[in-house]
């Protein structure tokens, strides 16, 4: 399967979705209306609130509580939805109701050390541990896969996205679908390749890019709308500083996983930004070496942010290769 969507808009929006009992399966959007919709986007939305219906609990992981939710249709396959460094489930509250509109059980959870799983950690391990490892975040999340039936559509967002591929490949029957939102594209020292600066990324430690970036999160150079930046300041007071450290080393070593991943059968979806950190031109090699479809918007990092209609609408597509009936 081969996906390209070359329009989209920036901005964001709140459209709020209906109680998980009241949601019926829907075809995704077409085209234009995904355009049109994305486009709608305003500084309205509570990046706090959930739809009404949305389940909050926390999940006992390995490294300790994790912040869940889940939302749409219990009978529902699940879709699973991995934020990366600096984020969390909030990330994705715009595209919980139009995916649980067509049938699915959408479900997000808070990475250890990150906003609301803040005293999820290394210490928590048995034996206890000195870091946020790489060990740490897989094991996590292949105990939110296993606490459900059959496999689950995965999204992982950044480097969410190395953690979902090593999941596919350590434990693939948890996996009906795998999309790699803004993943990185290339093995090793990933942000050498970023655009403009990457080469000065090769002169930093971890924790010096780790606080370039919160830096330049925090004083919003990416001038994202004054609503999110305002949830991400706030984000930002609960969430650990080592963990974003911990996790900027595991991007400077990133795993070169593209010859098992494409002799994978699992469908797989790269989807991107064109304004992402890394070039177009590198994430579409990069899907073409793994065997994946290929999305782009006309927005940066964060498509489940600013085209949420265009991206929910081109995981439908990959969904629809396994799943002739969502609820089956």
């Amino acid at each position: 399967m081969v996906v390209v969507a070359f329009d989209g808009v920036q901005g964001s929006f709140r459209r709020r979705g209906e109680s998980p009992d009241a949601v019926v399966p829907q075809a995704p959007p077409a085209d234009d209306e995904s355009r049109v919709l994305d486009a709608a986007i305003g500084d309205v939305v509570d990046w706090r609130a959930f739809p009404r219906g949305t389940e909050r609990t926390m999940f006992r992981a390995p490294s300790g509580d994790l912040a869940r939710i889940a939302y749409g249709p219990t009978s529902g396959r699940r879709v699973v939805l991995v934020p990366g460094a600096t984020g969390s489930k909030e990330d994705f509250v715009l595209m919980l109701p139009l995916l649980a509109a067509a049938g699915y059980r959408v479900e997000s959870f808070d990475l250890a050390g990150q906003y609301e799983s803040a005293h999820a950690g290394p210490w928590n391990l048995d034996p206890p541990r000195a870091r946020y490892d790489q060990r740490l975040f897989l094991d996590d999340l292949l105990a939110v896969l296993d606490d459900g039936p059959g496999g689950a559509h995965v999204l992982g967002y950044s480097f969410a996205g190395t953690l979902a591929e090593l999941a596919l490949l350590e434990r693939p029957d948890r996996f009906a679908t795998l999309t790699l939102l803004s993943a990185p594209p290339v093995p090793g020292q990933v942000f050498r390749f970023i655009k403009r600066i990457g080469a000065l990324s090769s002169f930093t430690t971890a924790r010096v890019s780790a606080g370039l970036m919160l830096w330049g999160i925090r004083n919003n150079l990416n001038k994202v709308s004054p609503g999110r930046i305002a949830f991400v300041r706030e984000r930002f007071a609960l969430t650990r500083r080592e963990s974003v450290d911990d996790i900027i080393d595991l991007m400077m070593r990133t795993p070169d996983l593209r010859a098992d991943l494409a002799a994978s059968p699992v469908p797989k979806l790269v989807a991107v930004g064109e304004h992402d950190l890394w070039s177009s031109e590198l994430h579409q090699r990069f899907a073409q070496e793994i065997g994946a479809g290929f999305a782009v918007y006309l927005t940066g990092h964060s498509p489940c942010e600013t085209a949420p209609h265009q991206l929910v609408r081109d995981m439908l597509t990959l969904f629809a290769e396994v799943d002739a009936d969502p609820h089956n």
